[in-house]
């Protein structure tokens, strides 16, 4: 058997690109970033960048959600900070020709958080913003602000949405991940909106409360009140302990 020559392999460079998911005045909103240097300069983009040499995976996601957002990754078996977010490994890409620089691998990351303020742009993006799902990914095929031409997300960052998208609209389904859009305490109506914006859909408020608070360890009531949504006090509760939900929040079909 002859030894291994690093040297007959071509090199590649490997980053990690953040699909960053949070729901903004009712609507399912994506993180982007205007591109500030080639390729695709001026276009917008996920956020991202290259791993270093002494960073595994995890790490860089991690470490390149702080710089965009000054989130951090939580562990679920820790308790819950306020800055916090939802942080898991999404899927690899590896075409050949996604990257025009050379042979870049990207293993993308979905994260989820609640409502978050308006961004910073950081490394080469020179601005950023959450822009609609809907509008990102809407069928001109293109995004760009009012009075700007519409123009693709850059590299293959329209694949990699709308992956991480239907990620999170089918995990929400069988697991209590739709906490993770929700503050700390929220009401079932604030936990409904969440469903309806990720799924696109109006939801029954009667028939969701029913199924939410009859879920075991899925809500736990905190014992305080908010009047925040208007009207009577509604009652306040946070995640249980519950990771997977029996039986299942079925997605309706439209």
């Amino acid at each position: 058997m002859s030894p291994y020559d690093p040297s007959a392999f071509p090199p590649f460079a490997v980053t990690v690109d953040l699909v960053v998911l949070t729901v903004r005045r009712h609507a399912l909103c994506a993180l982007v970033v205007r591109r500030g240097e080639p390729p695709f300069q001026g276009r917008w983009a996920l956020p991202g960048g290259f791993v270093r040499d002494d960073e595994d995976l995890s790490t860089a996601a991690a470490r390149e959600l702080g710089e965009e957002t000054g989130l951090c990754a939580s562990d679920p078996s820790a308790p819950a900070l306020p800055n916090g977010a939802h942080l898991e490994q999404l899927a690899t890409y590896g075409d050949p020709r996604r990257d025009p620089r050379m042979r870049v691998v990207s293993v993308a990351h979905l994260a989820l958080a609640p409502d978050l303020p308006a961004p910073r742009a950081g490394g080469d993006a020179h601005s950023a913003r959450w822009a609609p799902v809907g509008d990102l990914l809407g069928q001109d095929g293109g995004f760009g602000r009012e009075g700007d031409q519409s123009a693709p997300l850059a590299f293959d960052h329209a694949r990699i949405l709308s992956d991480g998208v239907e990620r999170a609209r089918s995990k929400i389904e069988y697991s209590s991940l739709a906490t993770a859009f929700c503050p700390a305490e929220f009401t079932v109506g604030e936990l409904r909106r969440v469903y309806e914006a990720v799924w696109g859909v109006a939801l029954d408020p009667r028939n969701f409360h029913r199924k939410v608070t009859g879920t075991p360890g899925f809500l736990v009531p905190s014992g305080g009140t908010t009047t925040r949504q208007g009207g009577r006090p509604a009652q306040l509760f946070r995640a249980g302990g519950a990771t997977l939900l029996n039986p299942p929040m079925l997605r309706p079909e439209v």
